[in-house]
């Protein structure tokens, strides 16, 4: 019997919204944030049909083994898209089997005739995503990262 070790990676369509929203809700309970995800698999549908919404799948024999998710978006200081890395997600079983790395690599070439610059963020206390992405060839460098809800602005100016 032949088992199917290769990984492949492919670009998510609409109809794998199913698959990536149980990814990402993996990820966010792994992190804690579960209560976080508001979407659901009509509006993965939505987004997944985008062109400027990237969703690479890597899969053994077929079954998911994680992902990775950037949009593209405009720079105003360099006058030029880049593309904002999301999330890169490998599920537990998969990891430390170069899935993560397949997964960066496969989206550096999504947008290398581009030339695109890929930025991310990553918590100061997440120390082995560090190593990972300094072994890529990242540079790091510590930013606070804001997130406000304006109906939580003052009433007053």
């Amino acid at each position: 019997m032949i088992t199917e070790t290769r990984v492949t990676l492919r670009r998510a369509v609409p109809a794998d919204a199913p698959t990536v929203d149980t990814l990402v809700r993996e990820l966010a309970a792994h992190e804690g944030d579960a209560a976080h995800v508001t979407t659901d698999v009509p509006r993965w549908r939505e987004m997944l049909g985008r062109d400027d919404v990237l969703v690479l799948l890597a899969e053994r024999a077929g079954r998911p083994l994680g992902y990775v998710s950037a949009q593209r978006r405009p720079h105003l200081w360099s006058g030029r898209d880049i593309l904002a890395l999301d999330d890169l997600y490998v599920r537990a079983d998969a990891r430390d089997a170069g899935v993560g790395r397949r997964l960066m690599t496969g989206l550096a070439a999504s947008v290398a005739d581009e030339g695109l610059l890929i930025r991310w963020e990553v918590k100061p206390g997440n120390t082995a995503a560090q190593r990972f992405y300094r072994r890529l060839g990242a540079r790091l460098w510590t930013k606070v990262v804001a997130a406000w809800q304006p109906a939580a602005a003052p009433t007053r100016p």
